[in-house]
Formats: structure tokens, sequence, C-alpha cells
């Protein structure tokens, strides 16, 4: 009895084994399917954040050719068609519909949401004005100066600022210490590699912007802030700057000089209140959200504008967490 009572326990234990094995490779399979229909859940999802921020940026970039038609604006202003943010749209509907506009039936759409909004660029103060020629720009510094005054930062990280933006920016073959220079910035983030602690990067941002150097950019007085404008303007009173901003509201300024007027600032276009403003703009940043499903994607394209041709200088985009609830707003 003994050698069969061993061998039914042999053969219960084969089976115990067996049976692991199978499960075990059972799981294996279930969760390599598993993991190939999330990679290709999320790799479609990618496809369709490229296709529908790509159309929202060309989108934006036919609105502000538009506007630069012989028949649009001959100024740029906050009440214009690009100036209006896009609040959060539903898309899935257009997605599915045919086109005469009725949903077809079929698989389901992933619900998709779109907000976003244009920002002139030039609403805001260009750091890299501060070493346009290459050397210091004593008026531009004197520009800033005045917002760091404003806003309560310390001169001393203004000329930290200068310093280590010039440079960054000096690429000629007599700079030996060139391979020891900081990085130069792209965005306003990035103005730490020149020193800034990250509070003051932090209270700038809001005011200033970082465009393409080796150019003049100046602000533009009908999309400009309070603040940015009493930085631009030398010699005009914070409440001057707060009432030409109400005044634009109600008509924008055709040209600078009769901004400066309509709050009794005498002199002409070429006058020294008159030489950091405008009232045209070619330089603007697009921004857009897309919530698709569980995926949230945040897009930042600054574009320059060109008589009728408006064309990509720098694109970003990030994946968020979709949990969060940031909206965009408007300004910075």
């Amino acid at each position: 009895m003994m050698p069969m009572r061993r061998q039914s326990g042999a053969a219960l234990l084969m089976a115990m084994l067996t049976v692991a094995l199978v499960a075990t490779f059972a799981a294996a399979a279930l969760w390599q399917q598993y993991r190939s229909i999330e990679v290709e859940g999320a790799e479609r999802a990618r496809v369709q954040a490229d296709w529908v921020l790509t159309g929202a940026l060309d989108f934006s970039r036919l609105l502000l050719r538009e506007d630069a038609m012989p028949n649009g604006s001959r100024i740029d202003h906050l009440g214009e068609p690009w100036a209006v943010p896009l609040q959060e749209a539903r898309l899935s509907s257009f997605l599915a519909a045919n086109k005469e506009g009725v949903a077809e039936e079929g698989p389901q759409v992933l619900d998709a949401f779109l907000s976003g909004q244009i920002i002139d660029e030039q609403s805001l103060l260009n750091v890299n004005n501060l070493v346009s020629t290459g050397a210091p720009s004593d008026a531009d510094v004197r520009s800033f100066a005045r917002l760091f005054d404003l806003l309560g930062l310390p001169q001393t990280q203004l000329e930290l600022l200068v310093e280590n933006l010039r440079f960054a920016l000096d690429n000629s073959a007599t700079n030996r210490s060139s391979p020891m220079a900081p990085l130069a910035p792209q965005t306003v983030e990035q103005l730490v590699w020149l020193g800034l602690p990250a509070a003051t990067v932090a209270a700038l941002q809001p005011y200033v912007t970082v465009l393409p150097p080796g150019q003049k950019i100046k602000v533009n007085v009908n999309t400009a802030s309070a603040e940015v404008i009493y930085a631009a303007v030398e010699g005009l009173s914070m409440a001057d700057a707060q009432r030409l901003v109400s005044l634009r509201e109600r008509t924008p300024f055709d040209t600078p000089t009769q901004a400066l007027q309509a709050i009794g600032v005498s002199g002409t276009a070429a006058s020294p209140a008159a030489q950091n403003i405008d009232v045209k703009s070619a330089y603007f940043d697009i921004r857009a959200r897309l919530r698709l499903d569980a995926l949230t994607v945040e897009e930042r394209s600054v574009v320059y504008r060109d008589g009728h041709q408006v064309s990509v200088i720098r694109r970003e985009r990030g994946v968020v967490d979709p949990t969060a609830m940031t909206r965009i707003a408007a300004g910075r």
C-alpha cells in the first residue's frame, strides 16, 4: 500500500504544478495582452493629440495672417479676433460628425476638450533687448531698472542679469571664455541659468519675455499692462500708465505719439519717450490645452509674423497631471 500512496501523492503534486504552470502562462499572456492594449491606446491618444494641437496652431496662424491682410487692422490691440481666448470646448461631436454636421454612428470617439489663447509677446519687456547690440543698452537697462524697482527686486540682480546675458550671447572669436559662458535662455523660466533666484524669475514672469536676440523689439502700448508701459516709457508715472490703459480700452491708439499725447506727454516719434513703444506686433505666443480622455496635453508655440507669413520659431509640448484643474488665464 505504501508505494501506491507515494504514487498518488506524486501524481497530485504533478497535477498541482501543472495547474500552477498553466495559470502562470495564462496570467503572463493576459498581462502582455493588457500591456499591448495600453500601449496601443496611448499611441492612438498621442497621434490624435498631435493632430488636434497642430490644427489649433494652424488655425491660430491663419487668424494672425488674416489680421495682417490689407483689409485687416493697421494696428494690434486686444479687441481683435486673435485676442479672444478660446474657452474649453468639446470637440468629440465635431470629430464624429459628417459633412452635414450630424453625428455618425460608429466607434465611440474619445472625449476631447480644447482651450487656448494667443498672447502678444510684445506686450512684455524683451530680456534680450538688454544686449541687443552686443553691449548693454542703457535705455533698456533703465527700463528694467524701473521694473525691478516697481517689483521690489534688488538692482544687484539686474546687474548680474545684464552681465551674464552679455556673456551668454557673446559668440565672437575674441571671447576666449566662451566655453565657460552660461547657456543663452530661450524662455523666462531659464533665466535662472543667468544666476537669478527662482523667486525673482517668478516675480518677473508676468512682465518679461525672451525673444530672439539681435534686434530691438518694442512694447505694444495697445496690449501691454500698466506695469510694462511704466517700465518702457522713461519719465512716465504709474498713474499715467494706468490712465493710458483705461483710454485704450475705449479706442486703441494708432501711433505711439498719439498714445503719449492722450496722457499729456508731448513729443514726436523720434522723442526718447516714444523710442521703446509701438502699436504693431510681430511676435505672438500661441497656447493650447487639450484634454483627450485621460490625457491632458499643453502646448506653447512662439510665432513670428512678417507681412502675411507666420512662421513658428519655438514649439514646446508637455503632458500635465490629468488631475490638475489648471486653466489658461488671460495674460501670464
